[in-house]
């Protein structure tokens, strides 16, 4: 008997969006959930599988007294020293990528039919839209994306429009997008419907 090969779905949005949040909702409608983000901060922490490459690269300043990246002195550095990007990325990317793809698999095995792939940077990299069936992408106005920051992480509000600008357009997310969510004024209640919907539509 031929395995069926599960639906892969890209869910992305900017900073504050509620991306995670709706990607979340899809995993209880029964899709399999992988967070690249998740993913990529977990080889990052205490005897993650990046820190003794990261030590050794950057020196032991980068690592906090917890044992993990110091995110802020690195942070610092990428703002000042373009090179070490590339630098920390040539590390952490080939674990975060591995790490996905044994995920992947397992959901896979598990006999889920849709995997949703959580991924904060999707249009940003030229890798995914290879790799995926379909983009979803959770949308909303850039005032309600700093609202919603500032509400849960207390930054300035120039700091959170500074993220944003590292970040793709909306443009160019939505360009990217088979399907949108507009995430703006709506109750938990309306962004569940959505999810459902969107959920129904993959057979779920």
């Amino acid at each position: 008997m031929t395995t069926r090969r599960p639906i892969r779905l890209g869910v992305t949005g900017g900073i504050g969006s509620g991306k995670s949040t709706f990607a979340a909702m899809l995993q209880a409608c029964g899709a399999a959930l992988i967070d690249a983000d998740g993913i990529a901060r977990s080889v990052t922490q205490p005897d993650g599988a990046a820190i003794a490459a990261i030590r050794a690269r950057f020196g032991p300043d980068y690592i906090d007294a917890q044992g993990a990246l110091d995110r802020a002195r690195m942070r610092a550095l990428v703002f000042a020293d373009a090179g070490a990007k590339e630098r920390l990325e040539a590390i952490v990317h080939p674990l975060v990528g591995s790490a996905i793809a044994q995920a992947a698999a397992a959901a896979g095995q598990a006999c889920h039919r849709l995997i949703v792939f959580d991924i904060p940077l999707l249009t940003e990299s030229g890798r995914w839209p290879r790799e995926l069936d379909a983009v979803l992408v959770v949308d909303c106005r850039e005032d309600t994306q700093v609202a919603r920051v500032q509400a849960r992480s207390g930054l300035a509000e120039d700091a959170v429009r500074a993220i944003i600008a590292t970040q793709s357009s909306r443009a160019t997310r939505r360009a990217a997008a088979d399907f949108v969510v507009y995430n703006d004024g709506l109750a938990l209640s309306d962004l569940q419907t959505m999810a459902h919907r969107v959920a129904a539509s993959f057979g779920l």
